[in-house]
């Protein structure tokens, strides 16, 4: 992932915790949605909460590294969760 002067944790454990933190996300997102907030404007806002996290944590030049593959990843269907046929 990003560059950090922090330690690894266990790739297990790393993979537990961002299931975890997705999870929570992905409530806050369906909160918000049913409060009446369009899903288009909670994406946003959680992309711009992402990555002014990141950049708090790793700087601005890191986290643009980390975005330059999103185009590749995006289109080779990392963030697709339908099944495509």
């Amino acid at each position: 992932m990003l560059n950090s002067t922090h330690t690894a944790a266990p790739i297990e454990a790393d993979v537990d915790e961002k299931r975890v933190a997705l999870s929570y996300v992905s409530e806050a997102f369906a909160e918000g949605c049913l409060d009446g907030l369009d899903a288009d404007c909670m994406a946003q806002a959680a992309l711009f909460a992402a990555f002014q996290e990141l950049v708090t944590t790793y700087g601005e030049e890191a986290t643009a590294r980390y975005a330059e593959g999103f185009p590749e990843r995006i289109r080779g269907g990392a963030f697709t969760t339908a099944l495509q046929h």
